[in-house]
């Protein structure tokens, strides 16, 4: 199938979600990264033919490159269904895709840098920090009705690949108190320690600044 190469940024949410997904498939692929926020490499013209957007992450797989986190992990779902990121069961897909659909789309384009840069520096993390509780909220609820050992079940599933960088951001970037989201703190909990989320994290990406602790 050739190689595969992943387009990605340290600290992305996004780019996490994919490097999730290629770990637990086991599919083996090279990063490439790109300093976004200091040296906007996205912004290269070299860069732009890979992904117009000039965003992260760009997936290049079977010869063509695939775009949009969410859409990767499709990608990669019907091209690699050998390791199932989605159940069996059709309630619980759709669970574990209306859960990844609120974070990806009701959560975190809401804490973008691109966005938070166009309101005064005092007001971001409140700005952020109510879209996120507001997401949270949400999925606090789907969980108790759909989560086992894990979001969706006792199997991973792309719901876990996009919930545990948003709650890394949550903590760490905005303050974001998890105690009233018991469901959400306990699937994050026990996925700390889990290899393939190990691997991914960004605290063990070769683009993190050296002067940087999470």
């Amino acid at each position: 199938m050739g190689k595969t190469i992943l387009y990605s940024f340290w600290i992305s949410s996004c780019s996490w979600r994919v490097r999730l997904a290629l770990n637990l498939k086991c599919i083996p692929y090279e990063l490439k990264t790109l300093l976004l926020a200091q040296n906007g490499e996205q912004h290269s013209e070299e860069y732009r033919k890979i992904n117009p957007m000039q965003q992260v992450p760009s997936l290049y797989i079977d010869e063509n490159i695939v775009t949009e986190s969410l859409n990767i992990m499709h990608y990669l779902e019907e091209t690699r269904p050998q390791i199932p990121l989605l159940p069996n069961d059709k309630i619980e897909r759709a669970k574990a895709r209306q859960i990844s659909e609120i974070i990806v789309s009701g959560i975190q384009p809401y804490q973008n840098l691109i966005l938070l840069t166009k309101f005064p520096k005092e007001n971001q993390a409140d700005w952020a920090s109510f879209w996120i509780n507001r997401g949270f909220k949400a999925v606090e609820g789907i969980l108790a009705g759909c989560s086992g050992k894990y979001s969706v079940g006792d199997k991973i599933t792309i719901a876990d690949c996009c919930l545990i960088p948003q709650i890394f951001h949550a903590k760490h970037r905005f303050n974001v108190n998890l105690e009233k989201y018991p469901n959400i703190q306990r699937i994050d909990e026990i996925l700390q320690n889990h290899p393939a989320f190990l691997e991914a994290h960004p605290n063990n990406q070769p683009d993190k600044p050296i002067q940087i602790n999470n």
